[in-house]
């Protein structure tokens, strides 16, 4: 069958899965993008989206390889050999060194990933390109994700839905795990402890046979916790230990026809005893995770390719708090989540210059929770268009859009545009533009959660009042923070459009890099305090940021200083404010009461602080230094964050000057030192935090944490 006959039959399959307003958009665009695309094949222009294969390449932005240096988009990309030296163990530890990337510690004390403002929410998690899901309390947990057999972290800063859909309203975190390529027995055994008995093990192992390629990773991490508040019964992080486990399969039939098999693994417990009203209970905590992956890759000739890819995955959770006494159950709550995925995507090289990549697939979601009444499923299809071109040697532009059909909501449509334009052999300008939406979840909307070994609680935004006032009968409240008139109106759907403008800069032993950012959002859906119980602990909930947006930019910096020695800067400026309250503010319509004369005064304007979470200022700064002679490595890394803002403290419903929940900005430092023998051997010692800074209201800072590593390398 040749090329054509195939390309029309896979056109006539997705017709039948499609429901037809999908394919009228499809129609329209495919027609736009090849009118467009016949009219650049007129130019012959050296091919640059054929890349080669240099050890930058990224996959995430555009679904197809590309040299980074090549992209349009903010790219960050996080080798596997600047996670190796800095000694991170948890994808959380090595995200939180990057420029314009913050971990945020939700109302859970996990650690969520903010990107230009925006919060976990909006930021998609992918492993090898395909999702994971269990957002117990909004936040993904990053430290449930292990670095060990990592072969690169790709992060794409800004809109993103044209590609992922509506959860990839803030930018997409691509962990890409290593495929085997030698003949012989390739890997690696390591051991970690540090403080807190904090244990890592790691064991990873490859192998390439003759057409088979095969890898097997296994993972144990642990910690004995610890307590920033001793004279408060219970441990800030109670004691733990997981478990991964990842196989990978590859297959190549021959050189058109591979296939790539994966199925992962995540176990952990976690225990705590505490006493509530002088009686003794016992925490339990348990996470599973497994999920499997399949993908065919077919290339029918010089142009046309195709995936056919399957995914599924399943997060449970349950957390029971019983009695020691009498075993009698306070609490008892579970989290079933599964997502199933097939996709179909094809790639079509127009002309020597320009790509085509199309994708439709199908995507069924349901949740299964303690604290909803039933389970809840919804669906939802999807199809994309992408059109990648070069319209001269210097100037790149990719174009794509697209549209999702789902149960719950409208129809959406979600366009981008990005381009690059290379002024010289050293400076580069591109921009991008995305527009992206995003209903409320059943999490936002129905949610009734206690953490049994923690004690905080989440309530989803319909059910928040009435929920509050039987905690407020039971004497659990110690104080309502915001006016219960605020949880009436109801929660609203959010949208945004994002603009990325910057350039990049390299020659020499000098590379910079600049980013201006914009995301506008209408109706921003987002967690915050509204009252704080009598344990310590607080009650969250849903609120809509009507007409927020946050601005900034980013600015990064290297410099080689010999072969030894290389240095890095980095810096982001953040303004994220709500522009009701900002107009406000503005019109003297916001009020605090003086302490000294008890008078109510108008706030200014540079009074407020913006939205909660957010720091105005980030930084690092680091220095690498590799003494090769004595195969030996060490690193300097420092990381400043600004003051920001926990919640509203003096009840005019925004943060300003005059509130109370401020953290001060602080400093932090991780050192880490390698030394190589034989060849085969890495021992490393370093700490994080070395300044041992803490803070009760961080509980992801217990202070200064050492450790030492011994690899072994096969």
């Amino acid at each position: 069958m040749n090329l054509n006959k195939n390309y029309l039959y896979i056109c006539a399959l997705l017709r039948t899965i499609l429901i037809s307003n999908m394919c009228k958009y499809l129609i329209f665009f495919c027609l736009c993008v090849f009118a467009f695309a016949k009219a650049s094949s007129q130019h012959q222009i050296v091919d640059t989206t054929n890349t080669e294969k240099l050890e930058e390449i990224v996959l995430t932005a555009t679904r197809t390889e590309r040299q980074l240096s090549s992209l349009p988009l903010p790219v960050t990309l996080i080798s596997k050999k600047k996670i190796i030296q800095s000694g991170t163990v948890r994808l959380n530890e090595i995200l939180n060194e990057q420029t314009g990337i913050i971990t945020v510690a939700d109302e859970s004390g996990f650690e969520g990933v903010q990107i230009q403002g925006i919060t976990s929410d909006y930021i998609l998690i992918l492993i090898d390109g395909v999702p994971l899901v269990g957002r117990n309390a909004g936040n993904f947990d990053l430290s449930r994700l292990t670095v060990g057999n990592i072969k690169q972290i790709e992060v794409v800063k800004g809109p993103s839905s044209s590609l992922y859909g509506s959860e990839a309203l803030g930018g997409v975190i691509n962990i890409i795990t290593e495929k085997p390529r030698s003949r012989q027995l390739k890997g690696d055994a390591s051991y970690r402890i540090g403080s807190f008995a904090q244990q890592d093990i790691n064991l990873n192992l490859n192998k390439k046979f003759d057409k088979l390629r095969v890898g097997l990773f296994a993972n144990r991490f642990s910690s004995n916790g610890y307590d920033l508040t001793p004279d408060i019964d219970g441990q800030t992080v109670n004691p733990f230990a997981n478990y991964t486990l990842n196989t990978r399969v590859f297959y190549d039939f021959n050189d058109r026809l591979s296939l790539f098999t994966s199925a992962r693994y995540y176990d952990q417990s976690q225990d705590a005893d505490f006493y509530l009203d002088d009686v003794l209970y016992k925490g339990d905590s348990k996470e599973k995770e497994w999920n499997a992956h399949a993908r065919l890759d077919q290339q029918w000739g010089e142009r046309f390719s195709t995936s056919y890819e399957f995914y599924y995955t399943n997060y449970k959770a349950n957390e029971l708090l019983q009695s020691i006494i009498d075993d009698e159950v306070l609490s008892d709550s579970d989290f079933d989540q599964t997502l199933l995925r097939p996709e179909i995507r094809a790639n079509y090289k127009v002309s020597t210059h320009s790509t085509l990549t199309t994708g439709v697939g199908y995507q069924v979601e349901a949740l299964d929770r303690t604290f909803f009444d039933e389970r809840v499923q919804f669906d939802s299809q999807y199809i994309y268009a992408q059109y990648d071109v070069n319209l001269t040697e210097k100037w790149n532009v990719i174009a794509g859009a697209r549209y999702d059909n789902h149960s719950e909501y409208s129809d959406q449509f979600s366009p981008k545009l990005a381009t690059l334009y290379q002024l010289n052999e050293s400076i580069a300008l591109k921009g991008s533009v995305g527009y992206g939406f995003k209903a409320p979840d059943f999490r936002q909307l129905y949610f009734d959660f206690t953490n049994s070994s923690v004690g905080y609680t989440v309530l989803g935004y319909n059910v928040a009042v009435d929920k509050l006032n039987e905690l407020q009968e039971q004497d659990q409240i110690l104080d309502v923070v915001v006016p219960l008139s605020e949880l009436n109106d109801p929660l609203e759907a959010e949208s945004s459009i994002g603009y990325n403008l910057g350039a990049t800069y390299k020659k020499g032993k000098w590379n910079a890099e600049l980013n201006l950012f914009r995301n506008d959002f209408k109706n921003l859906i987002d967690t915050r305090i509204i009252a704080r119980k009598t344990n310590g602990q607080n009650v969250f909930s849903y609120v809509n940021y009507d007409e927020i947006y946050t601005t900034g930019f980013e600015l990064n910096t290297g410099y080689k200083w010999n072969k030894n020695i290389r240095l890095s800067a980095g810096y982001q400026l953040l303004y994220a404010f709500d522009k009701e309250q900002e107009q406000a503010v503005e019109d003297g319509r916001v009020f605090i009461r003086d302490a000294q004369t008890n008078q109510s005064v108008a706030i200014e304007r540079s009074d407020y602080f913006g939205l909660v979470n957010r720091s105005r200022h980030n930084a690092n700064f680091k220095i690498f230094y590799d003494l090769k002679k004595y195969q030996s490595n060490f690193n300097l890394r420092l990381l400043y964050r600004s003051k920001y803002g926990q919640f509203d403290t003096n009840g005019n419903g925004l943060i300003d000057s005059y509130d109370t929940s401020f953290i001060d900005g602080y400093l932090t430092a991780n050192i880490a030192a390698t030394k190589t023998f034989y060849n085969k051997f890495d021992l490393q010692i370093g700490a994080n935090n070395l300044f041992n800074y803490t803070d009760n209201n961080i509980p992801t800072l217990p202070g200064i944490q050492g450790y030492f590593k011994i690899n072994y390398q096969f």
